[in-house]
């Protein structure tokens, strides 16, 4: 596809660093703390600066050129749009900015730059940005349901035509992991082999240095916590299953952690980007959503990409880069086999077994890994996936 003056682009994309959740550096810290960090160093031209106060020169656009923000974020009460549009203003971010949030759960964050890009291809704004904040810390996953429930009746969700998938809609993500794991018969060393994979090419890529020019300090916090250099597959294969604990593959070793952190990509349309002559990190080509069963719902990646990829043109093999979400090694790895992709291709510098996986900021997270690994190894193609 030729270039069009409305493509949109992606000019910076950032994030903190991602660390365990009531452990790590960033326990103590609410996500509108985490989005007001990103949503300011994104619109900088040094995001890693560490000066108190931005003055005009320091930014790569002036603040006010905003026209609207997106926010993935799943956990957060409703008051979050409240906290959200505070966490904009005191990132120096005009009232005259709009912003919202997104939920499509774990791709919330994707689906916030999706958002915004979707806005710049028709016209409606500019300049925006997509970004995705969670602290796993502040607002456990394991206390969502105790303190919102699904609002149903239940006896007609028990007893419609398609009650199976229905109520597989209530099934623990870790059961899914399961269910993925019987239904196309992956055994325990596979999963743990991934895992500790993962591990090791994460903790290789931070001893290079090769997160340093995606992440902004969150004060005295520079880097990922969860990353675990030494960890092996015979060291995972201690760990007992959780979901299943009889006959189960599925471990807190190969599935990604909880974790805190916020990202940050600011996009703008093709010609906005040559008019201020900034230089342009990615085209937003292509965006897919697929269902898949709810039983198994993490295996959404096998039916996304092809999708993404017909639209665009391509095949899975015009691909350099793909950043699959590993929210379990069962779904990560059964979506790379169906496809039969490249594992040299895929997460490079590790997921988020090694990294973490806090949900609504991941798929932004996965963007901004992305275009940086791109632009520091000069690839031209890139897929994001969950």
């Amino acid at each position: 596809m030729s270039p069009h003056p409305r493509d949109a682009v992606i000019v910076q994309a950032i994030r903190t660093p991602l660390c365990r959740a009531r452990k790590g550096g960033l326990a103590k810290l609410p996500p509108a703390t985490l989005l007001s960090t990103v949503l300011h160093g994104v619109l900088l031209k040094d995001p890693q600066q560490t000066k108190a106060k931005a003055s005009a020169d320091d930014y790569l656009i002036p603040p006010d050129s905003v026209q609207d923000i997106c926010v993935g974020n799943v956990l957060s009460p409703p008051t979050a749009a409240v906290s959200f549009r505070m966490a904009a203003l005191s990132a120096n971010i005009p009232y005259t900015t709009s912003i919202s949030t997104t939920n499509r759960q774990c791709s919330s964050g994707l689906q916030a730059i999706a958002n915004i890009a979707h806005a710049i291809q028709c016209g409606s704004i500019n300049i925006g940005i997509g970004a995705g904040a969670e602290s796993m810390s502040m607002n456990p996953m394991g206390e969502l349901y105790e303190k919102f429930p699904p609002e149903v009746d239940w006896d007609q969700m028990q007893n419609c035509d398609n009650s199976t998938d229905v109520m597989g809609c209530v099934i623990p993500m870790g059961v899914t992991s399961e269910n993925v794991s019987k239904k196309y018969h992956l055994d325990r060393r596979t999963l743990d082999e991934f895992a500790a994979k993962s591990h090791q090419k994460a903790a290789r890529a931070q001893s290079l240095g090769k997160f340093k020019s995606e992440i902004i300090p969150v004060g005295d916090v520079t880097q990922d916590d969860g990353i675990r250099p030494s960890t092996t597959v015979d060291t995972l294969a201690k760990l007992k299953p959780v979901f299943d604990k009889k006959n189960g593959s599925t471990t807190a070793g190969n599935s990604s952690q909880l974790t805190d952190g916020a990202a940050a990509v600011l996009l703008m349309s093709r010609e906005e980007a040559m008019k201020r002559k900034l230089p342009i990190m990615g085209v937003w080509k292509s965006f897919a959503v697929e269902g898949v069963p709810p039983k198994i719902m993490g295996v959404g990646p096998a039916y996304a990409i092809p999708s993404a990829l017909e639209k665009a043109s391509l095949s899975t093999d015009d691909i350099d880069v793909y950043e699959i979400n590993e929210a379990f090694a069962s779904q990560a790895h059964y979506s790379i086999q169906t496809l039969q992709l490249d594992p040299a291709k895929v997460n490079p510098n590790g997921g988020a077994i090694a990294l973490g996986h806090p949900l609504g900021c991941t798929g932004a997270r996965l963007v901004v890994t992305l275009l940086n690994e791109m632009r520091r190894e000069k690839k031209r193609r890139g897929v994001v996936s969950m």
